[in-house]
């Protein structure tokens, strides 16, 4: 009774939990049969084994082959067992060596010609791979990535067909990371340097953003050059981010080379665009922005429901799928940066163009955000239209290199006192602030006049503690909580 067993894994949000191939061949009445709690398209992986088996000159088994997935309980999904699943058949009728899926785990979708195709979530499999202290074999394309795992020894196999040499090669090295990150640079943007102060302080201590002000005045442009002034991510940060990329089948070599992701969903996203879903479940587009920057234009157009599931991930830095099958969490920890007219028509404030809204509808097109989403944006600024002879005659501002290195001071800074300040609240925010008695007595007055939350107290707090590391104070002086209020532009109209 010729068994054999080579690993695999499948995939619960963006962690992927070690599976066991096992395959029996047996006499009786010729069958293939799965086990384990296997979906339609593992099920599927019969017809494509069999198939891919005997294109690439092997011998499929005319016997009774029964391919147990454990453990049983745990939902198994996706195409990547297909090669597993053929590796543990000829493993077990003795057609290639057992030293070659000893102590391996594997991940491949077959053609029906026997070559191995990429799926999703290869980095997900060779984390689980590393943890199990496994090997992985797969095809060139899943590979690259998966080398970014320290400790992994990837093993290249592009089809069965490469079986028949006894032997597999090592995969190609993926490339090191780019030491430049190509962006779009805040030198293109004339004028706004009151917008640009702004996001040069959300850049520093990882604040929320909303830009508000009249089509076509530049805040998309300054929106998609934040993440240019970001520092680079770290090794831990790419890591977390291209498997959030790989799980949802998208290409992570930018994220692997440093650069923030940048998603800027259109506003008739639904609520499972935004925070993941479907059978099996995938990331979101919050979770996608993990690291980065989550880009949401023309805001109040996004539907209420879809906003409001915004607000667990700006507090946790993730957030919960709950579904009949089990919870999946997903990492989503990102600066929002959001752009809205201030009315319908988009010209209210405007000096050149009247506003033709009733102040009803301004109203009620303000709501639409909601007072406790609004609670969450730490600076709000007006962009206003450039005037076109500023425009035109107005040198280059400054560079995006320039700004990134200011941020970087910053944030070292603020690192040697504890931390980005987004993430304190509460006894911790106020120790790193450390207020005078007068400077408290002022703000306390300040907050009861503008009917402040106890959120918006945190958040005008935490900016202010921002604006002190730039400054490189130990102390948050008044001038920074006059600052600070100043963004809260909402609370102030």
């Amino acid at each position: 009774m010729p068994q054999a067993t080579v690993y695999a894994a499948t995939i619960t949000g963006v962690e992927a939990r070690s599976v066991e191939v096992q395959a029996d061949v047996s006499s009786g009445l010729p069958g293939f049969s799965i086990v384990g709690l296997a979906d339609t398209a593992v099920q599927e992986a019969r017809d494509r084994v069999r198939s891919a088996v005997r294109a690439a000159g092997f011998e499929f088994p005319n016997a009774r082959v029964l391919v147990n997935l454990a453990p049983a309980p745990l939902r198994k999904h996706g195409t990547g067992f297909d090669l597993p699943i053929a590796l543990a058949i000829l493993t077990a009728t003795r057609q290639i060596p057992t030293r070659l899926t000893e102590s391996a785990a594997a991940v491949g979708e077959l053609a029906l010609d026997g070559s191995i195709r990429p799926v999703a979530g290869a980095l997900a499999h060779a984390l689980a791979a590393s943890r199990s202290g496994y090997d992985l074999i797969g095809p060139s394309g899943a590979l690259g990535p998966a080398q970014s795992v320290d400790g992994l020894t990837c093993r290249c196999l592009n089809s069965l067909q490469d079986l028949r040499q006894g032997s597999l090669n090592d995969a190609p090295k993926h490339a090191a990371p780019r030491s430049e990150i190509n962006a779009p640079d805040l030198s293109e943007v004339a004028g706004h340097e009151g917008a640009k102060r702004v996001l040069e302080i959300a850049a520093a201590g990882g604040h929320n953003l909303l830009m508000i002000g009249p089509p076509g005045s530049g805040k998309t442009l300054l929106a998609r050059r934040l993440p240019g002034i970001m520092p680079p991510l770290d090794k831990s940060e790419r890591l977390d981010s291209a498997l959030v990329h790989s799980v949802a089948g998208l290409d992570e070599t930018t994220v692997l080379d440093g650069v923030r992701p940048f998603r800027a969903p259109h506003h008739t996203c639904s609520i499972a665009g935004l925070a993941g879903g479907g059978s099996p479940p995938r990331p979101g587009e919050m979770s996608l922005a993990h690291n980065g920057v989550l880009f949401l234009d023309e805001l109040p157009e996004f539907s209420p429901s879809a906003l409001q599931t915004l607000r667990q991930p700006m507090e946790d830095g993730a957030l919960t799928l709950v579904r009949a099958e089990g919870r999946v969490r997903y990492p989503a920890r990102f600066t929002l940066v959001a752009a809205m007219n201030p009315c319908p028509c988009g010209f209210l404030g405007d000096p050149e163009r009247p506003c033709k809204c009733a102040e009803g509808n301004v109203r009620r097109y303000a709501a639409r955000i909601g007072g406790p989403l609004m609670d969450r944006m730490d600076l709000v600024v007006r962009v206003d239209r450039i005037d076109p002879d500023l425009l035109l005659g107005a040198p280059p501002g400054e560079a995006t290199s320039g700004v990134r290195e200011r941020v970087l001071r910053t944030r070292e800074f603020a690192r040697l006192r504890g931390g980005l300040s987004a993430a304190l609240s509460g006894a911790p925010l106020l120790n790193v602030c450390r207020l005078t008695p007068t400077t408290a007595r002022l703000f306390s007055e300040t907050a009861r006049s503008h009917h402040l939350s106890g959120r918006a107290v945190t958040r005008i707090l935490r900016v202010a503690r921002t604006l002190a590391d730039m400054n490189q104070s130990p102390e948050v002086l008044a001038e920074h909580l006059a600052e600070a209020v100043g963004y809260r532009g909402w609370d102030n109209e």
